[in-house]
């Protein structure tokens, strides 16, 4: 169990202050080129799932969240049964990643709206209390994202005729990677790579 609290508390740890830093010191659109053009940090905040994928409405925000949290405790009663057996590290590291990406982004839907106050194009949000009030309620908060990657951009004139418009964007351009995400949704994602690609033989509990 040691080292999955170790995995889990690692990632939850640098996404969160990664996070945290981001809400206090960047508007809403802000960016911060880290690698010339294909890496920046660039603030913006989604309502829904991971890579910025929404789900309408305040009741499917509410019911996306709630379907968080009773995923995130299957997944740690699961990783508790794996630890407890003494697994393969392969499958504990697999399943930490995912379960700490999930609470990670899950503590920013149910928090986030509470302790800090509202992000825009034009201010930078601070802690809620003595500067003013939080922008949401218990689980109606928002999740940041900062990690861009348009490693490849071309414009609609660059590329055939025959691909289709589903690829470009509002812009009229393909842009690959474009996607904005976190560092819980990266843990997830590795997590759920590796336990494809080495782990699938693995994931039922010997007794």
């Amino acid at each position: 169990m040691k080292k999955a609290t170790t995995i889990i508390l690692l990632v939850l740890i640098l996404d969160q202050t990664f996070k945290v830093w981001i809400k206090l010191n960047m508007t809403l659109g802000g960016e911060i080129s880290l690698m010339g053009d294909w890496f920046y940090l660039y603030f913006t905040e989604n309502y829904g799932m991971a890579f910025g994928l929404q789900i309408g409405g305040e009741w499917g925000k509410l019911a996306l969240s709630i379907f968080r949290i009773l995923a995130v405790t299957a997944i740690g009663f699961y990783l508790y049964a794996l630890t407890r057996k003494k697994h393969n590290f392969g499958l504990i590291f697999s399943i930490s990643l995912i379960f700490a990406g999930a609470l990670g982004n899950i503590i920013d839907s149910a928090f986030y709206g509470l302790i800090f106050t509202e992000s825009s194009y034009h201010t930078v949000a601070q802690f809620a209390g003595a500067q003013g009030e939080g922008y949401a309620g218990f689980l109606h908060g928002r999740v940041v994202d900062m990690l861009y990657f348009p490693l490849i951009e071309l414009s609609r004139t660059d590329l055939p005729d025959w691909l289709p418009d589903i690829i470009f964007g509002s812009d009229g351009r393909f842009i690959f990677f474009r996607p904005i995400f976190n560092i819980a949704d990266s843990s997830i994602t590795v997590g759920v790579f590796w336990l494809i690609l080495f782990e699938r033989k693995n994931l039922h509990i010997k007794e």
